[in-house]
């Protein structure tokens, strides 16, 4: 083996070691890079839970929270191309690498030099591309991050007013959220309209038809979400529900009844007293009646009744006794504020007596308002005062009850 071969076999070792090296230092980077990538996922989704804790809830109900579900789409993406990346400049360094090593020695001087051409011209043909749009690369760049740091610097303005630790006249706490998403929204789509003339064959007439393409079926495709978006929009900056309000929305046998769980801006989700999720379109929801239990209520709890029929032969002190006393029997009913009793009618053959009362849990209201039947029922019982409802042609000769013994 002459001095030259072996001298050609050290060059192509050492060329391998260093193609090795080069080749874990790549892969380790782009390990490093998808593990900041998470890291910012999570720190994202812990900002979104905080601003979640820091709208004021009317109930004491812990309601799911739903973390931002593009967030790890875009984590994926954004790893995808990081990948990408690394297995381009792996297999641009084993190009190298062979052209490099097929030049040491006689045999494969000629597919070296061939390889070495290709890949010259290959990167001679990239290089001069894109020194040719770096101008306009470089100013795409310096737009994207004027609007990330302005977008940043809206979203600690908002988050601030949402968590309350500033106040601002035209802001309510309840909306900044909202807010907050469409100024994002807006400095991202000035910095787009800004981007676009600098974008590599932005003036090209095929990058022109494919705007026209994706313009038009926007248009002509939005027209329900863009219904959808501003009711939704109507719903958050008038306050009508929030995130935890007690809500019937609609009247009749058609009314929907629950907990609010998400006020989104396509669609509004509540929870009912069965555990179903139940998805009301906002535009059906701005189109209907909105009743809602929570939002006077404070730190009361929500407000709820229950009527009753009860015959003139009763005193009437004697039936608000019996209400207050079944009210103090039922359990998921504050005594504190203190129930009370309304005469809301004066019949032909029974005064209607309300039962007012304060629950903690609007979900409950169902089988709490259940209990309260219950113990209305034996507390007017005990008493031997008859329930009128459904009212007599005549006045029996006895009292109508049941005994509580009774089966």
């Amino acid at each position: 083996m002459t001095t030259d071969l072996i001298l050609a076999w050290g060059l192509a070792a050492l060329e391998t070691g260093l193609l090795l090296a080069l080749l874990w230092g790549i892969w380790h980077l782009a390990g490093r890079l998808r593990h900041w990538l998470d890291d910012s996922v999570a720190r994202s989704c812990d900002e979104e839970l905080a601003d979640h804790h820091a709208e004021p809830h009317s109930d004491r109900l812990a309601l799911p929270v739903r973390v931002p579900g593009w967030m790890p789409y875009l984590r994926s993406l954004l790893a995808r191309v990081v990948e990408l990346m690394a297995i381009f400049l792996s297999a641009a360094l084993l190009f190298s690498w062979l052209s490099s090593v097929l030049l040491l020695f006689p045999l494969t001087e000629g597919v070296g030099h061939r390889l070495g051409g290709f890949l010259g011209d290959a990167l001679s043909t990239v290089g001069g591309g894109l020194l040719k749009q770096l101008p306009g690369l470089i100013v795409v760049v310096v737009i994207v991050a004027l609007a990330q740091a302005a977008v940043q610097a809206s979203n600690t303005l908002f988050r601030a007013v949402s968590r309350r630790q500033l106040q601002l006249s035209v802001i309510h706490p309840e909306t900044a959220s909202a807010t907050r998403r469409l100024v994002a929204l807006a400095i991202w789509a000035f910095a787009v309209v800004a981007a676009y003339p600098y974008l590599p064959g932005s003036q090209s007439d095929a990058f022109k038809g494919l705007s026209v393409l994706l313009g038009a079926m926007v248009t002509l495709g939005s027209s329900g979400v863009v219904n959808q978006l501003m009711s939704g929009l109507v719903l958050v900056y008038s306050r009508a529900l929030r995130v935890g309000d007690h809500v019937v929305i609609g009247q009749g046998a058609d009314a929907v009844e629950g907990v609010v769980q998400q006020v989104g801006g396509l669609a509004t989700k509540l929870v009912n007293v069965r555990n179903e999720e139940i998805t009301i379109p906002n535009a059906v929801l701005m189109s209907n009646a909105i009743k809602n239990y929570s939002r006077l209520s404070g730190s009361s709890g929500t407000l709820f009744s229950t009527r009753i029929s009860i015959g003139y032969d009763a005193e009437w002190r004697q039936v608000h006794a019996l209400m207050l006393q079944a009210a103090a029997r039922t359990p998921g009913l504050r005594s504190e504020p203190k129930p009370y009793v309304l005469q809301r009618a004066l019949g032909d053959f029974y005064v209607e007596y309300e039962l007012l009362a304060h629950l903690d849990r609007p979900l409950q209201r169902l089988l709490v308002l259940s209990h309260l039947h219950e113990n209305l029922q034996d507390c007017f019982n005990e008493a031997g005062v008859q329930i009128m409802s459904p009212h007599f042609m005549m006045q029996p000769a006895q009292p109508v009850m049941v005994r509580r013994e009774a089966p």
